[in-house]
């Protein structure tokens, strides 16, 4: 089963938070789980894990924004990006039961044209770690941004990221019901 947790105290998202076991040695977590948290967000390019951000110089900056981190054990890079794309279709969700547009375009999430999120699935030696963020508040960022608070009105944080975070366990935890309910064919 997937763990939550909402972190109350803020954190500046560096980049070397997306590191194996960073949710166990901080927060007391063993195994699966995903946790949220709000901050600043200033990823410079030397901790960037998109090397096409990289190359194409683009470090992520944000004033105020909700975090998500999550680490998961027993997956392949691939499902770790499935994952990702999960988690995304789930904001995706909750903003749309809001009644907010949304068009999401692989792990981007936009509003009218201005970016709301940013996100990357990666493999570590023992897990598959994926970070997705969203912006709280959009001044002040690199790109056209949009944001929960500043232009989507959405000033519990905190009630987003607990649903957010409750529908992506249990949604995993359907996905393995739903694999263990079926019989195997053969030819």
């Amino acid at each position: 089963m997937m763990k939550t947790k909402f972190i109350e105290e803020e954190i500046k998202y560096i980049g070397s938070q997306l590191a194996p076991h960073w949710i166990y040695k901080n927060f007391n977590i063993q195994g699966d789980a995903i946790v949220a948290f709000r901050g600043e967000c200033k990823v410079d390019l030397s901790e960037m894990v998109d090397i096409e951000d990289v190359i194409n110089n683009e470090p992520i900056y944000s004033k105020y924004m909700l975090s998500f981190i999550t680490e998961q054990f027993g997956v392949s890079l691939s499902e770790g990006v499935f994952r990702q794309r999960l988690l995304m279709c789930i904001i995706k969700e909750l903003l749309e039961e809001k009644g907010v547009f949304v068009v999401r375009n692989g792990d981007d999430l936009m509003i009218d044209g201005k970016k709301l999120s940013v996100s990357i699935a990666t493999k570590s030696i023992t897990s598959v770690l994926i970070h997705t963020g969203l912006n709280i508040l959009s001044e002040g960022a690199p790109v056209k941004a949009s944001g929960l608070e500043s232009e989507l009105g959405i000033k519990d944080t905190k009630a987003f990221a607990l649903e957010v975070m409750q529908r992506y366990a249990e949604e995993l935890e359907d996905i393995k019901f739903a694999a263990t309910k079926v019989r195997g064919v053969c030819e």
